[in-house]
């Protein structure tokens, strides 16, 4: 895909998801972007799949840092006025390095769809979870526990909880079940500590401009962070897989790999890697200690984010709900369905 498209395709998928200054600021990076600044250069001569690596999202994400510092240029782009190419001109030197890695778009609102996996094995194994997250960026999906979730009335978590998830709930509910997580446990190749003031404030560049509600959820999410603290490990996710997956897993405990949106930045080979670790630590799972597999991940074929669900011993990879990019709502399915245990998924994330 060209280079300008991948901006016009991120365009649809904000106007979609009721993000019209963001759309609006994406379509004109695909008219306005040119080879003036380094900036422009380096957008144009991209490498790699535009798309996959979130090209759009990276250059949008430094341009909203910039938003948020005050820049009276960027903030006139934002409201419709001004140059591209005079805007990436004047800040080559801030917006360079968000083109180097991709977005840390660390969502808490994407924990509704996790939680919602999480219930459906509950209900099945009825066991304390020991969950590891691939890609935790700066850990949010890891107080999960903390968080009062209501997910089409079945509520999860602590009634007093200063993070409250309620997406707008579609279709069946999902089990009403206990939950219990024992332990939670985090790898990222860059994780973010929150700790740092610089590090928060970049987080919080990547959330749209739009999106007041998630700003707001994601401050009340880092301060719980750094109240509580998160076990987040840096690392290869390969390899962190393999050596989480080598401790010994406590009898009475279900150990649970989640991830969400996450998926398309490994790359085949090391997808593939995770995917045969996965499945061999299910087939030593027994009904003391059972093993699982949750994710949220965009289904490029159907162009949707999913919710799949496996359970070993004896389980089937199941998509049990559809939801929201970013957790604004979820759709349970009344049966589940069966699925591949894994996608090769090109689709940006949202």
């Amino acid at each position: 895909m060209d280079v300008r498209d991948a901006f016009r395709q991120q365009a649809g998928f904000c106007r979609a998801m009721n993000a019209p200054v963001t759309a609006a600021l994406s379509e004109a990076l695909a008219d306005g972007v040119d080879r003036s600044s380094a900036t422009g250069r380096a957008v144009l001569d991209w490498p790699g799949d535009a798309v996959a690596d979130a090209l759009p999202l990276r250059l949008i994400g430094g341009l909203h840092a910039l938003y948020r510092s005050g820049a009276a240029d960027v903030r006139a782009l934002l409201a419709g006025r001004g140059s591209v190419a005079a805007v990436l001109a004047r800040h080559d030197a801030a917006l360079l390095p968000w083109l180097a890695g991709p977005p840390q778009t660390n969502e808490a609102g994407r924990s509704a769809a996790l939680m919602t996996g999480l219930l459906h094995l509950a209900a099945a194994h009825g066991l304390p979870f020991e969950l590891l997250e691939i890609g935790s960026s700066a850990g949010l999906n890891l107080l999960l526990g903390h968080y009062r979730f209501d997910l089409g009335g079945v509520f999860v978590g602590p009634a007093a909880a200063t993070v409250r998830i309620t997406p707008a709930w579609r279709g069946t509910p999902p089990p009403d079940v206990p939950v219990t997580i024992a332990s939670t446990r985090g790898g990222d190749v860059a994780p973010i500590d929150l700790a740092d003031a610089a590090a928060a404030e970049r987080l919080a560049a990547y959330v749209w401009v739009d999106a007041a509600e998630r700003q707001a959820r994601l401050a009340a999410a880092i301060a719980l962070v750094r109240a509580h603290g998160v076990r987040l490990d840096r690392g290869d996710a390969a390899d962190w897989v393999e050596a989480q997956l080598a401790e010994t897993q406590a009898a009475g405990t279900m150990r649970v790999v989640v991830h969400s949106v996450v998926w398309q930045y490994l790359g085949r080979a090391r997808q593939a890697r995770i995917r045969d670790l996965l499945h061999a630590a299910g087939a030593a799972a027994t009904s003391e200690r059972p093993f699982g597999w949750v994710m949220m991940e965009p289904n490029r074929d159907l162009a949707a984010h999913e919710v799949r669900v496996r359970g070993w011993p004896g389980g089937a990879m199941e998509v049990v709900a559809r939801a929201h990019a970013h957790g604004a709502w979820v759709e349970g399915l009344a049966s589940p369905e069966p699925a591949t245990d894994y996608a090769l998924s090109g689709v940006a994330p949202l």
